[in-house]
């Protein structure tokens, strides 16, 4: 069978490589058994990763730089831009930026991103977020911007999926489950499901498009509240996502792409963002990932990969 040139971008924002202390790392305190066996028995810490490439039978992983050269801790716009531009955004607008985009941040997304690119390529390309109606009225209200990652999308003329879909099993509840929409947001009629099955739609949904984006910002909010607890159950929740992910994925799909902009809720003994790599997984077969990584070749013999090499690489893969 022939390997389809198909890529899944897996984000999770705020999730940084930390140390090996339970106490203040969740990641080594709570265990993620379906992405350990992805990483030979690897956990998600700085003790796992290394700025060279490490594999598996079936995954490849490195640790990426967030901080880009530009002093100061990584914010989420500035960080996504980067994701999604393949540009030093911090180091062009004079500084990390965030939690949402600035005008000039804007300015280069808008300019060009993997979803406008990739769309001038020839490949379809989606947001696999929904996005409640409340959303949409403080959007065009002015109320609130949206994040770098539904910016870019819209700035590529995407329609953001909405409760509809949603409700159709088209677009993914950013808690996974829908818990969330029914509990919080009080918008009745949501399906519930568990996080293996949202993993199993994810991996559904993303056969309909050549590349497409699930982000999940959770994972940033809760190291703000240093709540180890609920830290330990959102990784819990990860761990089922990954595995309904990974066993609905067959390797001669595409590739699936877990990164993330920068390190929060790795180091609960503070709220605030931390200067720690991040993490860059890649699943799939063999010959995906390498020629994934040949996009992402260094400039410098023992550089070290950041945040700017993901673009670059996955417009390569899918060339």
């Amino acid at each position: 069978m022939a390997l389809v040139m198909r890529c899944l971008l897996f984000f999770l924002d705020g999730v940084g490589l930390g140390s090996t202390d339970p106490q203040v790392n969740p990641f080594a305190q709570q265990a993620m058994p379906a992405l350990a066996a992805l990483l030979g028995d690897r956990g998600v810490m700085a003790a796992s990763f290394d700025t060279e490439v490490q594999h598996s039978e079936n995954a490849s992983w490195l640790a990426l730089d967030a901080c880009l050269g530009v002093p100061g801790l990584p914010q989420s716009a500035t960080g996504q831009a980067a994701l999604l531009t393949g540009m030093n955004i911090p180091l062009l607008v004079n500084g990390h930026d965030g939690p949402k985009p600035s005008p000039a941040v804007s300015a280069y997304l808008k300019n060009g991103n993997l979803f406008s690119i990739l769309q001038k390529n020839g490949h379809s390309t989606a947001l696999l977020n929904a996005y409640p109606a409340r959303y949409f009225q403080s959007i065009q209200s002015g109320y609130r911007l949206p994040g770098a990652i539904a910016l870019a999308a819209i700035h590529a003329g995407i329609s953001l999926k909405d409760t509809r879909d949603l409700v159709e099993g088209q677009a993914l509840s950013a808690d996974f489950t829908g818990q969330g929409w029914n509990d919080q947001l009080h918008i009745p009629g949501i399906p519930q499901i568990t996080a293996y099955d949202a993993g199993v739609r994810m991996a559904e949904l993303s056969t309909s498009y050549g590349f497409s984006i699930f982000e999940y910002w959770i994972s940033d909010i809760a190291g703000h509240r240093q709540e180890m607890q609920t830290a330990c159950n959102i990784i819990s929740t990860l761990n089922e996502v990954i595995s309904g992910l990974s066993h609905a994925w067959s390797d001669d799909e595409g590739l699936i792409i877990i990164t993330s902009d920068h390190g929060n809720m790795e180091d609960l003994s503070t709220r605030r963002h931390t200067t720690n790599p991040v993490p860059l997984i890649l699943i799939g077969a063999a010959e995906l990932r390498q020629k994934f990584l040949e996009g992402m070749g260094k400039e410098n013999p023992g550089s070290a990969y950041d945040l700017t090499r993901v673009a670059p690489a996955i417009i390569n893969f899918l060339s």
